[in-house]
């Protein structure tokens, strides 16, 4: 598990290898994230946004960006956690991804950058 705390807002990451979605004889590694976002807060937030930047090991890397994450602009309560799941693909099978939240205080109105920290992705079946 990768975790970051910022602004008593932790994130956590579990990454996973998803081998039946993956075919690597056609360089394609899928690989499964699981996010959780917990309030430490006082205060309530809104996850608006967010910005992912995507290594992938001889093909560099892409930036991508959006409102909320899977459709949702969640509202996080204090002592509450949303949890989520989402899929990448690379073609190198190695790679790694950071991130960041763009949440919306909604007690001051005020935008925090809540940091996604950087997490590892190696496909398994390069290892063996």
């Amino acid at each position: 598990m990768f975790s970051s705390t910022t602004f008593d807002i932790k994130v956590s990451v579990v990454p996973q290898y998803d081998i039946k979605n993956s075919f690597p004889a056609e360089n394609r590694f899928v690989f499964r994230y699981n996010i959780s976002v917990e309030n430490l807060s006082q205060d309530s937030i809104k996850l608006m946004s967010r910005k992912w930047l995507i290594f992938d090991l001889g093909f560099g890397f892409t930036e991508v960006s959006g409102d909320g994450v899977i459709g949702l602009t969640p509202t996080i309560e204090p002592g509450e956690t949303f949890t989520y799941f989402s899929n990448v693909l690379l073609r190198s099978g190695v790679g790694n991804m950071a991130g960041t939240f763009y949440c919306q205080n909604l007690l001051i109105n005020e935008t925090l950058e809540i940091e996604v920290p950087k997490f590892n992705l190696v496909a398994e079946v390069l290892s063996n």
